[in-house]
């Protein structure tokens, strides 16, 4: 929202600049157009950063939370194959518990 209003700011100012009436005025008009667009660069850099923070901590909450799934998995396999249960895989030797027919 704010890079977007100062964006509608340096264009006000340029579009006051086209109307001026002495060079002066204009020159004034133009170096106030560039240091908003400059502060637009900088909101929306600054912005980027947030937003790849913020992405970043969702991956490794993400990344965190797969990993106590897969113990959570891993733990119900071993005693399942522990347990001769058929299908189960015993994540020591990756092996599969035969089904018993």
């Amino acid at each position: 929202m704010r890079i977007r209003t100062l964006t509608i700011a340096a264009a006000s100012i340029l579009a006051l600049g086209a109307g001026a009436c002495t060079q002066t005025e204009q020159e004034q008009a133009e170096t106030r157009a560039e240091a908003a667009g400059d502060k637009a660069a900088e909101v929306a850099a600054q912005t980027g950063e947030v937003v790849e923070s913020g992405a970043m901590k969702a991956a490794q909450a993400v990344e965190e939370g797969a990993g106590k799934v897969a113990d959570k998995l891993e733990d119900n396999q071993a005693e399942a194959a522990a347990e001769g249960r058929p299908g189960a895989v015993d994540p020591a030797t990756d092996e599969r518990v035969s089904a018993k027919y």
